[in-house]
């Protein structure tokens, strides 16, 4: 690995991007051309797109621009398995070829010059740096309030992410080879990259409006998303369950008693007490019993699927180059 003069692979998911593939590619172009003639990454640094399963022409796209320009290649999902997926396929198969990755969406909206910071960043000893938005002045009032309450959320269920940064960053060959262990198939990269550890840092940008498209992330995604990385981080919310069920035994006893008082001094409905009475001591029952059995349940989730993360149907270059 050299730190020096690194390769460099820019790794960019995509999915249904053919309307703005044609106005971001020639800027990623000439960034990577721009590294490698200022000399701060290695010739042999490339751009990697990686096709997630699209529906239009975002894959015939991509291996047109791997055969215009030798510094693209490209790499496609044997079917849709998300913007996760895709990134952690492209650092994985990047990996094999770079010593630093940076990954970042294909809209355009993160500032690609960025990048030189990062770089240096990790010429000075990083082996992840973060891109981190200072301000969302291009959001809408109702993006900015459900993005910021996105990292909120997430951290209050005890998911430890980074506030305000998305999947836009630069990581080393080395993080990558200690990211393989962790075997998460409900991936959620943005918890997961912290608990790797190592030297970290920092760069923030403004990011800007959408070049064209539409967005991918409307808010019913963000709330997946959320909820997606809350129950592969974090089994806080069974706790919370659990919790209530306590709340709900402690409550359901002293209703037994003000019952069996209403019984014994005639101000009842003959049969009320009994049946009131059972259900609230079930419920309550119940309900710890849920978040006990859900306490196993979710940590067997978490640690005994292993299906494939991705599987790579194609590739625009020969896998043994």
């Amino acid at each position: 690995m050299n730190r020096d003069n690194p390769i460099l692979y820019i790794v960019i998911p995509c999915y249904n991007e053919e309307k703005v593939l044609p106005y971001t590619n020639p800027m990623f172009i000439e960034k990577i051309e721009s590294l490698i003639n200022t000399g701060q990454v290695h010739l042999s640094s490339k751009v990697m797109y990686v096709n997630d399963g699209s529906k239009d022409q975002t894959w015939e796209l991509i291996q047109q621009y791997a055969k215009e320009n030798s510094h693209v290649v490209g790499i496609a999902q044997s079917r849709n398995r998300g913007h996760q997926s895709s990134v952690l396929a492209g650092m994985e198969e990047a990996a094999k070829f770079a010593d630093i990755v940076i990954t970042i969406d294909a809209d355009g909206q993160d500032d690609i010059n960025c990048m030189d910071k990062m770089v240096t960043e990790y010429k000075e000893g990083s082996e992840i740096v973060y891109g981190v938005r200072d301000n969302r002045d291009t959001d809408s009032a109702f993006k900015r309030i459900t993005a910021e309450g996105f990292y909120k959320v997430m951290h209050l269920f005890g998911a430890d992410v980074v506030f305000n940064h998305a999947d836009y960053r630069l990581v080393s060959k080395r993080f990558i080879q200690e990211l393989k262990k962790f075997k998460e198939v409900n991936l959620f990269l943005r918890g997961i990259m912290p608990l790797v550890g190592f030297k970290y840092s920092y760069v923030t940008y403004k990011r800007h409006e959408r070049i064209a498209g539409e967005s991918h992330y409307p808010l019913s995604k963000m709330l997946g998303l959320a909820i997606d990385g809350i129950t592969s981080l974090s089994i806080k919310p069974i706790r919370i369950i659990t919790a209530i069920g306590v709340l709900t035994s402690f409550f359901s006893f002293a209703l037994i008693i003000w019952v069996l008082w209403a019984k014994f001094s005639n101000n009842s409905v003959a049969g009320w007490a009994s049946t009131y009475a059972i259900v609230s001591l079930l419920g309550g029952v119940q309900l710890i019993s849920l978040g006990v059995i859900g306490e196993y349940i979710g940590k067997i989730y978490l640690e005994t699927k292993e299906r494939p993360r991705y599987i790579i149907g194609e590739r625009t270059y020969d896998e043994k180059d």
